[in-house]
């Protein structure tokens, strides 16, 4: 069923009795073309590109758990394009570009909001260290202002601009970034990729990977055995233990991220800030309340819980930023598994198993580069080859030291 004012108003006359679920719940078949392992976003926007760039329906998508259950929903759902380097920025951009058409391509709404988000600087050197990021964007054709402090405060006037420690000098924004419904995400493209043909199965843990003469021949599940011609990991924190079953030992730490958000409020934060002298970063939802988050909880953990201490320092950070936080109360927390990499870019990439394909390492950039990853991991599945927008995020880059240091912060992802 297309949804459509037509549509709503005929089912309208119904009391609403009448809608198709959106996506089927078939039984796993015996063997697909290609099985995907993880039925987060990254997962089932590669299995409806796959469908629908590269004509490849055979597919099963095998989610653990409920679709949505993993960090497509414990995320703080910033979709951004200010990335520097050459091997971020085109893919990165590509992934804004997807975001823009998104809702009218799969029909359905994501509730896609291109607010802007704001790095704020605090001195000289950052000032010119963000000069230079968005003189790198726009070379890349790519929206980046730099605002000076009367400019930041016309927009956010409620921030600390006289801190003793972290005064507010300016800001660079990037007026197309911006926040989007993360569910509405999985819904929309596991939507888009059962209607194409996909089978989207629920409740299915992978549990061993079947390889014989140094291929793939399946997937031993809590379902039973699925064969496949391609397997395809894209398990997000969870992806060591997957690539384990594989006999690989992968590049990655996993961590956890915790994320925040406040009691509902009037109107208040028009965009995403982010704050440059601490990790933090806010925006407000359409229901009033404040999103926001910070740094890792700075242990290795497969557990989606945080702790206290973590807490209190994102707190103190978004207080020393907006002094008016302190007076909000926050509701709830949830905890994300962060698949850090060893240089804060992502892996998408096929493996020494000629028919095995990776994708992982997405650190605090995963949610954001949902529509861009399944685009460029479909396009590698299908041509067994990397498009050009993930071709410097090479498996072996770690081994031949071509890394793409986005942060500059060296091979310690508690430092990401």
């Amino acid at each position: 069923m297309r949804y459509s004012i037509f549509s709503l108003a005929k089912n309208a006359w119904s009391g609403h009795k009448n809608w198709k679920p959106a996506w089927r719940e078939p039984e796993p078949k015996s063997s697909y073309d290609v099985v995907i392992v993880g039925g987060g976003g990254h997962g089932l926007s590669t299995a409806y590109y796959l469908a629908k760039e590269h004509g490849i329906t055979n597919v099963a998508v095998l989610e653990k758990s409920w679709l949505g259950s993993g960090n497509i929903g414990r995320n703080t759902t910033i979709i951004r394009s200010n990335y520097m380097l050459p091997g971020n920025e085109p893919f990165y951009e590509k992934s804004l570009q997807l975001w823009e058409g998104l809702e009218q391509d799969f029909n359905f709404n994501a509730m896609i909001s291109q607010r802007g988000i704001m790095n704020l600087y605090h001195s000289d050197a950052q000032r010119d260290g963000f000069a230079r990021r968005g003189n790198a964007m726009r070379i890349h054709g790519v929206d980046a202002e730099l605002l000076d402090r009367e400019q930041v405060r016309e927009m956010v006037p409620f921030l600390d601009f006289d801190n003793a420690r972290f005064p507010i000098q300016g800001a660079l924004i990037q007026r197309r970034g911006g926040t989007v419904r993360h569910d509405a995400v999985a819904w929309g493209f596991a939507r888009g990729a059962d209607s194409r043909g996909v089978d989207i199965i629920q409740n299915c843990e992978v549990q061993g990977i079947k390889i014989e003469n140094g291929k793939v021949l399946g997937v031993e599940t809590s379902r039973g055995s699925i064969g496949c011609n391609k397997l395809a990991l894209c398990a997000a924190g969870n992806s060591s233990e997957v690539a384990a079953m594989a006999g690989m030992k992968l590049p990655l730490e996993s961590h956890v991220l915790q994320a925040f958000v406040s009691e509902g409020l009037k109107p208040y934060i028009p965009n995403v800030v982010t704050f440059g002298a601490g990790h933090f970063y806010v925006s407000q939802s359409n229901k009033g309340g404040l999103v926001f988050g910070g740094d890792l909880d700075g242990y290795n953990s497969y557990a989606r819980r945080g702790n206290l201490p973590t807490v209190e320092h994102v707190i103190e950070a978004g207080v020393s930023m907006i002094p008016g936080l302190s007076r909000i109360k926050v509701l709830r927390s949830w905890g994300g598994i962060m698949d850090m990499s060893m240089d804060g870019t992502p892996i998408i990439d096929k493996t020494h198993i000629p028919n095995m394909y990776l994708n992982c390492g997405w650190c605090y950039g995963g949610f954001k580069a949902t529509p861009a990853s399944g685009w460029c991991y479909a396009y590698t599945i299908a041509n067994d080859r990397p498009h050009e927008f993930n071709s410097l995020m090479r498996l072996d880059r770690f081994r031949t030291g071509y890394t793409v240091d986005e942060k500059g912060a060296g091979a310690q992802p508690n430092l990401h």
